[in-house]
């Protein structure tokens, strides 16, 4: 699915416009001031980041570095006039000292700013330095105040989609590998492929959750949106673990699956219903789930007890398959149960509302 590409998408648009909303005020800006607009515009570009927390902490690395390349630029400029010395100097001794310095967020707009400071410094060189960080500010400034007001990021909406996704294909994913486990076939190089994207699924998904949570500290939220955010961060962990118990299935040995024909017809009905309700968990009954993990429990338990009695281990197929099952059973349960709490939380919000 595209998910991801969609969500990313709407990201870039927005950042797109924010962006051009940053160059348009810094430069007006400056010009009102009586500042060349140039180096304030570089700032402004950069800084715009996916949260203003990013912006922020990133601001704060830039404006030391943009102060080093400028003061470098002065400095050879005094020594060496406008020559090919001077830009080389000024590039290579602000780049060793923001390094040196641990300013690598910095180091491309000091860079920039200490070489294009060489071609348009003539005269009054201390006064071109206090303009530089002048203008270096406003870009800061003006890029960041953008990013905290001008759609504001909120990530819930992609979030909540791509939980219900990732449950979605986790749940087509384990129906498969049980059906393969069952008659004894091979796990396909397509389905590994697929169980390595649901990995990156899950890390794009995350750093999401975290865009958010750094996003949170500058904004004023409410209890229900903090119960939300609760809600995002602790289903994400469970699928974390579903993904987790998922390889294990994987990885599971398939030879001397000693159950009988009905026990796998039984197994496989059970695997298809914990599906059903991974792909819409608005079909959910705590009855009847109930009654399908005590099966799958009484399954576990009957597989410990070895029809040979010279096998050696009890870690069998059948009791690591077994016991996976009641893992992703009880797993998926609590993200039901917490899918079914946020909705009646929403639906009782909306007939407040109303009312």
């Amino acid at each position: 699915m595209n998910f991801m590409k969609s969500s990313y998408q709407t990201l870039l648009g927005r950042r797109v416009v924010k962006t051009a909303l940053a160059v348009f005020l810094t430069a007006l800006i400056c010009e009102w001031i009586g500042w060349p607009p140039v180096f304030a515009v570089i700032t402004a570009i950069v800084t715009i980041e996916p949260t203003v927390s990013d912006s922020i902490k990133k601001g704060l690395v830039r404006f030391p570095a943009s102060a080093i390349g400028s003061a470098y630029a002065v400095l050879f400029i005094y020594l060496f006039n406008n020559s090919p010395l001077t830009y080389t100097l000024a590039a290579f001794f602000t780049i060793i000292t923001c390094y040196r310095f641990k300013l690598h967020a910095g180091l491309l707009v000091a860079t920039i700013t200490a070489v294009a400071m060489v071609e348009v410094i003539h005269a009054n060189l201390f006064m071109s330095f206090f303009t530089r960080l002048g203008t270096t500010t406003v870009g800061l400034l003006v890029s960041t105040l953008v990013n905290m007001f001008i759609f504001p990021p909120n990530y819930t909406k992609r979030i909540m989609a791509n939980i219900q996704d990732l449950l979605t294909e986790m749940g087509e994913g384990l129906e498969a590998i049980i059906k393969q486990q069952l008659t004894h076939q091979e796990i396909t190089p397509k389905q590994l492929e697929d169980f390595e994207l649901l990995k990156k699924k899950l890390d794009q998904t995350n750093r999401l959750v975290n865009f958010q949570t750094d996003e949170a500290k500058y904004h004023r939220h409410t209890p229900q949106m903090e119960r939300v955010f609760h809600y995002e961060r602790e289903n994400l962990d469970r699928l974390k673990w579903l993904h987790y118990h998922l390889g294990n299935l994987i990885r599971t040995p398939l030879n001397n699956l000693s159950w009988s024909e009905q026990q796998r017809t039984d197994i496989l009905q059970m695997v298809e219903i914990l599906v059903n309700v991974m792909k819409y968990p608005d079909r959910y009954k705590a009855e009847d789930y109930e009654q399908q993990l005590h099966h799958i429990m009484q399954q576990f338990w009957d597989s410990k007890q070895p029809n040979n009695a010279e096998y050696a281990s009890l870690f069998t197929p059948e009791v690591i398959i077994s016991y996976e099952l009641a893992s992703i059973y009880n797993i998926v349960e609590d993200i039901l149960i917490s899918e079914q709490e946020h909705t009646h939380e929403r639906k009782a919000k909306s007939s407040l509302l109303k009312t």
